[in-house]
C-alpha cells in the first residue's frame, strides 16, 4: 500500500490496518466493522487536519514572500499549486469511487453512519477488480507520486518520505499478486474497502504537504550577498571589416565577495583571483576552436550550483601578408586553376566565393577555377564575400587575364630529331606532345601526324597516322631502314585541353 520512507505514525496507520484485516478473516462482526469505520473517521480527521495546515502554508507564503520577493517566490509558488492540481486530480478520482461504493452499498445508515451493507464482500471487489477500477486507481497514484516528486529538485528527490504509491507486492499475498487485489479483492467487506480509499486520501494530502514544504523551503536556502559591483564591456570582436558595425555588450555584474567559486574552461580549473578567473586558449594550430566555461558556486545551504557560459568560438589564423604581382594574374583556359581564398576576421567556413564567367568550386579556402577556351584573351573577376552577424559582407574582388595553355612540343623517342639507330626506329611506336616547364601538370594528346621515309636514291614515302602511333603501314616502313635514310614526322597535330588543335614542330631523323 505504501512507498518511499514511512514516518512512525504512517507505519502504525499500516499496523493497525492489517491487524483488522487479520481479525476480520476469522470473523465479520459487528465489532470488527465498527473498528473499520472508526478507522475511516480517523483518518478523515488527520486528512482534514494536513489539509489545515497546508492551507495556512499557502496563505502564509502568498502573503509575504510572494508579495515581497515575487521574482524568486513566483517560480516556487507555480510549482506548488502543480502539486495541488496534482492532488486534487486524485482526490476527485477517489471520491468518485467512493460515490458508487454509496450507491452500491445501498447508502448510509443513519443507526451506524456507515454503508447499509457494510459487511457485503462483494461490491468493492466486483467494482474495482471486475470493472478494472482498482486497476485505473493504481495507474493514477503511480503517476501522481511521479508527478509529485519531479517538482522537486534531484537532492529532495531522492529524499522524500511520503507514502503514497501503489506498488505490487514483493510475494503473493494469501494468492493475491497484484496491488488492487491485496486492497479490494475477494473478502473484502465494503466498509474496508472505503478505509483504504480514504487512507489514500490521507497519504495524498500528506504527500502533497511535503512536497509544498519542500518547495516553499528552498525560498530561504538560496539566497547570497550581492556586495561587490563592476561594469563590463564585452565586445562581438576586436577586428572590424570597413562597413561592419562594431558592437559590444555593456552590462553591470554582481558577485558575493566572500563566495570562492571555481571556475573550469573544458574541465580544467582556472586561478581564481576577486571571483575572477583568466582562461589563455591554444593558438599553436591553425583552425576554429570553441569553449564553454563553467562556474560552481556554493550556496547559503551548502550545495553547489552550477552555471556554464554559452560557447565561445575564436579562430586561429597563420600571419600573412598579401604579395602579387599584377602582370601575372593570370588564369589558364580549359584546366583547373587552383585558388587559397581567405580574409583576415573571417573564418575559412564563412568565406564565398564567385566568378563571372567559367565555373568555380570548392570550400573552406580551397577551390578550384574553369574558364572554356572562348574567354581566351578576355577578364574574369573573381567575388570574395564574408558571412558576419548572419549577414553577407562584400570583401572585394580581382580580376584575371585568360591565357591560353602553351603550345606543346612534339618529340619521338624522347628526342625533336637528330641521329637514331635502325633498331632505335623500329621499336619506338608513339609520339608525344609534352608541356616543358609548364606549372601544371596536363597531359595534351596527339590526334594525327605524318611519318616520310626517304631511303638513299629512292624517292620519299609518306604514311599518314591517325592517334599517337604508328599506322600499320609506317611501322613496316621503318623496318630494316639502311644507313643515311630520313625519317621526317610532320603535320603533328595535338588536342589541346581549351579546345583549340595547334599543328606542333616538324621532326627529322637521320638513320646511322
Amino acid at each position: 500500500m505504501a512507498g518511499g520512507k514511512e514516518t512512525t505514525r504512517q507505519k502504525m496507520i499500516s499496523i493497525m490496518y492489517l491487524v483488522l484485516l487479520a481479525m476480520l478473516a476469522l470473523n465479520v462482526s459487528d465489532t470488527i466493522l465498527n473498528a473499520f469505520k472508526n478507522f475511516n473517521d480517523s483518518l478523515d480527521a488527520s486528512r482534514s487536519d494536513v489539509s489545515s495546515g497546508l492551507d495556512q502554508t499557502f496563505s502564509s507564503f502568498q502573503n509575504n514572500e510572494l508579495k515581497n520577493k515575487p521574482e524568486r517566490a513566483q517560480p516556487l509558488w507555480d510549482k506548488a499549486q502543480k502539486a495541488k492540481a496534482y492532488s486534487e486530480e486524485l482526490n476527485k478520482h477517489i471520491i468518485r469511487l467512493k460515490e458508487e461504493f454509496t450507491v452500491a452499498g445501498d447508502g448510509i445508515s443513519e443507526e451506524t453512519g456507515d454503508f447499509v451493507l457494510r459487511e457485503n464482500q462483494d461490491i468493492a471487489p466486483n467494482i474495482m477488480i471486475n470493472k478494472k477500477e482498482g486497476e485505473k486507481l493504481k495507474a493514477k497514484i503511480i503517476e501522481t507520486r511521479a508527478k509529485l516528486i519531479a517538482l522537486l529538485d534531484s537532492k529532495d528527490q531522492a529524499n522524500v518520505s511520503f507514502s503514497l504509491n501503489a506498488k505490487d507486492p514483493i510475494k503473493p499475498i494469501n494468492g493475491k499478486r497484484k496491488w488492487e487485489e491485496v486492497n479490494f479483492g475477494e473478502g473484502t467487506p465494503l466498509t474496508a474497502a472505503n478505509a483504504i480509499l480514504t487512507m489514500i486520501q490521507s497519504n495524498l494530502k500528506t504527500a502533497e504537504k511535503e512536497v509544498v514544504e519542500r518547495l516553499f523551503v528552498g525560498m530561504n536556502q538560496t539566497q547570497m550577498t550581492l556586495d561587490v559591483f563592476k561594469a563590463v564591456a564585452v565586445p562581438s570582436g576586436s577586428y572590424v571589416i570597413q562597413g561592419q558595425p562594431y558592437k559590444a555588450e555593456v552590462f553591470l555584474t554582481a558577485s558575493d565577495s566572500k563566495s570562492n567559486p571555481s571556475i573550469t574552461v573544458n574541465g580544467a580549473a582556472l586561478n581564481v583571483k576577486d571571483g575572477v578567473g583568466t582562461y589563455t586558449g591554444g593558438t599553436n594550430a591553425v583552425g576554429s576552436y570553441t569553449w564553454r566555461g563553467t562556474i560552481r558556486v556554493k550556496q547559503a545551504d551548502g550545495e553547489m550550483k552550477t552555471y556554464e557560459t554559452q560557447p565561445i568560438t575564436y579562430q586561429v589564423a597563420k600571419p600573412s601578408a598579401t604579395v602579387s604581382s599584377t602582370n601575372l594574374n593570370v588564369i589558364y583556359a580549359g584546366i583547373p586553376n587552383p585558388f587559397s581564398i581567405s580574409a583576415p576576421g573571417f573564418s575559412l567556413e564563412s568565406i564565398k566565393a564567385t566568378i563571372s564567367a567559367g565555373s568555380l568550386s570548392g570550400s573552406k579556402g580551397n577551390y578550384m577555377v574553369n574558364v572554356p577556351g572562348s574567354m581566351i584573351g578576355k577578364e574574369v573577376t573573381i567575388n570574395v564575400s564574408g558571412n558576419a552577424d548572419g549577414k553577407s559582407l562584400s570583401l572585394g574582388n580581382n580580376s584575371f587575364r585568360v591565357k591560353a595553355v602553351p603550345n606543346p612540343v612534339a618529340k619521338f623517342a624522347g628526342r625533336m630529331g637528330g641521329v637514331l639507330s635502325g633498331n632505335k626506329l623500329a621499336s619506338e611506336n608513339q609520339v608525344v606532345a609534352l608541356l616543358e616547364d609548364f606549372e601544371f601538370d596536363i597531359k595534351v594528346r596527339v590526334t594525327k601526324f605524318v611519318v616520310t621515309v626517304q631511303r638513299p636514291r629512292q624517292d620519299a614515302l609518306s604514311y599518314p597516322c591517325n592517334g599517337d602511333t604508328f599506322s600499320a603501314q609506317a611501322k613496316a616502313a621503318l623496318s630494316n631502314l639502311p644507313f643515311n635514310s630520313k625519317v621526317y614526322i610532320d603535320g603533328v597535330v595535338a588536342q589541346m585541353p581549351d579546345g583549340r588543335t595547334p599543328t606542333l614542330n616538324s621532326m627529322v631523323f637521320t638513320v646511322q
